[in-house]
């Protein structure tokens, strides 16, 4: 069974809390401001750890204006061409230093997705404790190789993968000596439509390939991440923004404050509710037994009446002898006179 691993001063494995990351994508919309703002954010609504994006347009795509290089996969930014995307969306480089040292400052851990060789190094001068490998970028195995070999854990979503590519990215980090692997299911449409969303994944992708597993999720809604949780989803990702009407590429699809609080608080609560197989009962269940039902005189009897189905019942409280003994005492006598709603006990019996 995988052993887990750090990011951080965050342990994940299979006993853990559940690792909670808030996306901050593009929904700085260009302000370091908001970018600043978003990240303390991210701490009032009980996210563990914030996560960027580090690449330029000129780092994941060239600037051409051919078909192939427009958007038109059914998504919310149809019709644009990637560049132009790109260069919309991406964390200026130079913001990063001053993100993950505030960040720390607010006591979160900070990391990112890199998309080229040269935003590794910029991660590594800044001592990223982690790597998170894009869902688009599952087949790009020299980076991923380049990424593990770093020794940091690599955390890899799922959207457009195949179980061959699956097999490829972690053979590419075991390759590199680097076993600290997990794997996020990842519906990658924008937003996600719920019935995709395919939670079972989560419990398959963990014991398939003996790695952690957890949860990069667009859809709208904290539903699917409570699903995650109860099926054993030890991280959760979700595109986190201070307010939608800031705008920008990711804006429609991210949680604002308030849903981001709400789903913290539920996934701690679903957490809490999976517990553990204990047989044992607590302190207030136990005393919940003494609503349970057990055998009571239900009529006064006189010392030598014989037990009968009239005067003596299975019901409720629980401080009589219990029901499995009844068919054992009926046809037998009572050792004296006893009262209706006497508990029912061996002494009394003879």
């Amino acid at each position: 069974m995988n052993k887990g691993f750090n990011i951080g001063n965050f342990k994940i494995d299979n006993n853990s809390p559940v690792f909670i990351i808030a996306e901050l994508s593009a929904n700085h919309n260009g302000s370091f401001e908001n970018a600043l703002a978003t990240i303390k954010a991210a701490k009032r609504v009980g996210a563990d750890a914030i996560k960027l994006q580090t690449y330029t347009a000129d780092t994941i795509t060239i600037d051409a204006k051919t078909d192939d290089f427009r958007l038109k996969q059914g998504t919310i930014w149809d019709g644009k061409y990637l560049y132009d995307l790109y260069q919309e969306a991406y964390t200026p480089w130079e913001w990063h230093e001053k993100l993950f040292k505030a960040a720390e400052e607010e006591g979160l851990i900070c990391f990112s997705s890199p998309f080229d060789n040269t935003a590794v190094d910029l991660l590594e001068s800044l001592n990223a404790p982690a790597y998170k490998i894009a869902s688009f970028e599952i087949t790009d195995i020299p980076l991923i190789e380049y990424v593990a070999s770093k020794g940091k854990p690599v955390i890899i979503s799922t959207g457009i993968a195949e179980l061959e590519d699956i097999e490829l990215a972690i053979n590419a980090c075991k390759g590199q000596g680097n076993t600290d692997i997990a794997l996020l299911k990842c519906t990658s449409s924008y937003p996600a439509p719920i019935e995709e969303a395919n939670m079972l994944m989560i419990k398959d992708l963990a014991e398939r390939f003996d790695v952690i597993s957890g949860l990069s999720d667009h859809t709208m809604g904290i539903s699917v991440p409570v699903v995650a949780t109860s099926l054993g989803a030890k991280i959760i990702e979700k595109h986190f923004i201070l307010d939608r009407s800031i705008g920008g590429p990711d804006a429609s699809f991210s949680l604002n404050e308030e849903e981001f609080a709400n789903m913290v608080k539920v996934v701690r609560e679903a957490e809490k509710a999976i517990g553990e197989v204990n047989y044992q009962l607590t302190e207030k269940q136990s005393k919940g037994r003494e609503f349970s039902r057990s055998l009571y005189i239900t009529e006064d009897v006189k010392g030598g009446d014989i037990i009968t189905e009239k005067n003596v019942r299975s019901i409720r409280p629980g401080y009589g002898m219990h029901p499995k003994h009844y068919k054992e005492v009926l046809g037998r006598k009572f050792a004296n006179n006893y009262p209706k709603g006497t508990a029912l006990k061996w002494e009394l019996i003879k």
